[in-house]
């Protein structure tokens, strides 16, 4: 039986990763939610606004650029599939747009998110604004800190951005604190989880929204190469959003290798590290089961990373399955490489990218990548909430 690693069994299982692991008070919500889903995403009617939204609102498709200084530089072909280029900055647009037709057909009046880097938290503000309805953003008061322009663009959106203040007060808390708030608000509220995290359906739900990154890069390497299959697709990954949507059409694909990159932070065995498939075990973190970083007690490790959006101490299932399986190659860099990084491609491409995703092109000098290799890197977001990091290390040098 051929393995198939883009899609969980009906428990929401991806290899021995996932589930859903919830107290009894969102038992009713999960269950909902779980037993319409599918339905709700596979309707006719559904799908022509969730598109039309995709194309006259976000922009899409976004262009798969060809890098060419940095392709000459590593004698290999780089394209750039330009996420950066969807409204808002960044590919979590996708996922709130499909997310906030969910709600609306579930009858939801009210939305909650956690947000890390805060491109998830505008998402869904922007989306909230879109479709009229209440927002609230739960994010830590470190992150808060760091991505000032985000809060700001969210609290202009009309979203309330409260603080979590508890932990590393961060991605971690900021969810602990979301799920906390839909267990007192189950009949009214709809949680739009921003990473494919959670108790299933979100992982696959996620995942779903996202797909239409890798469906897009298909099409268009169709048109510019005469083939729609790379020899491989690399993606920064904290949680996994970007790298589930930006593989989700090649998973299935033997011939296309998958590489996932994980933020180092100070070092994987720094102790001030995100680096979860190589410091985590299997445990349970936010409703599903995946590779946890945690003490031999259980307790949760914090994380560190330089970009917020991947401060995580877990990883989301299908991702936990790719490693676990081999089917993808897991690597690292650190917080200096991908700073680093940051300003090379700025000055080698003209693009300024977010933190979160300069650390999927810090490993592209330890790949290996040959000349007639066709390779794709998620280009996730742009750089602009990270300014305030670039200066001060500009102003460093």
């Amino acid at each position: 039986m051929v393995q198939v690693f883009s899609k969980p069994d009906e428990n929401g299982y991806y290899g021995e990763f996932g589930g859903a692991y919830i107290p009894e008070m969102l038992y009713q919500n999960v269950e909902h939610l779980k037993s319409a889903y599918l339905s709700i995403i596979g309707d006719p009617v559904f799908q022509k606004e969730f598109h039309a939204l995709l194309k006259d609102y976000v922009g899409r498709p976004t262009p798969l650029f060809l890098a060419e200084r940095l392709s000459e530089r590593f004698g290999s072909t780089i394209y750039l599939k330009r996420e950066d280029l969807c409204h808002t900055g960044a590919h979590k647009i996708n996922n709130t747009i499909g997310q906030i037709l969910l709600a609306q057909r579930l009858g939801k009046t009210r939305i909650i998110a956690e947000t890390g880097a805060g491109q998830h938290g505008v998402a869904t503000a922007t989306v909230c604004a879109l479709k009229g309805m209440e927002c609230i953003v739960y994010m830590g008061e470190k992150d808060i800190q760091r991505q000032a322009p985000n809060v700001a663009r969210m609290k202009m959106l009309g979203a309330k951005v409260i603080p979590a203040t508890s932990g590393s007060k961060t991605l971690k808390d900021a969810t602990n604190e979301a799920i906390r708030d839909w267990i007192n608000n189950p009949v009214d509220t709809h949680y739009i989880i921003g990473s494919v995290v959670g108790p299933h359906p979100y992982p696959d739900m996620v995942s779903i929204f996202q797909s239409v990154i890798s469906a897009e890069i298909r099409v268009q390497l169709k048109e510019k190469t005469g083939n729609e299959l790379p020899t491989r697709v690399i993606a920064c990954v904290g949680g996994g959003s970007n790298a589930a949507g930006a593989f989700y059409h090649f998973l299935d694909e033997p011939a296309v290798e998958i590489v996932s990159v994980e933020a180092a932070g100070h070092g994987v065995n720094s102790g001030m590290s995100a680096a979860t498939t190589q410091l985590g075990v299997p445990g349970i973190l936010h409703g599903s089961k995946s590779i946890v970083m945690q003490t031999a007690d259980g307790q949760v490790v914090e994380p560190h990373s330089i970009s917020a959006g991947l401060d995580y101490p877990g990883i989301g299932p299908m991702h936990a399955n790719l490693y676990t399986s081999k089917r993808a190659r897991f690597m690292s860099a650190t917080d200096e490489e991908a700073l680093s990084w940051a300003f090379e491609l700025s000055r080698m491409e003209g693009i300024i990218p977010a933190l979160e995703t300069a650390h999927a092109f810090a490993v592209l000098g330890e790949m290996g990548l040959k000349k007639n290799d066709v390779n794709v890197v998620c280009l996730s977001g742009r750089g602009d909430k990270d300014l305030s990091t670039y200066m001060n290390a500009m102003n460093e040098q």
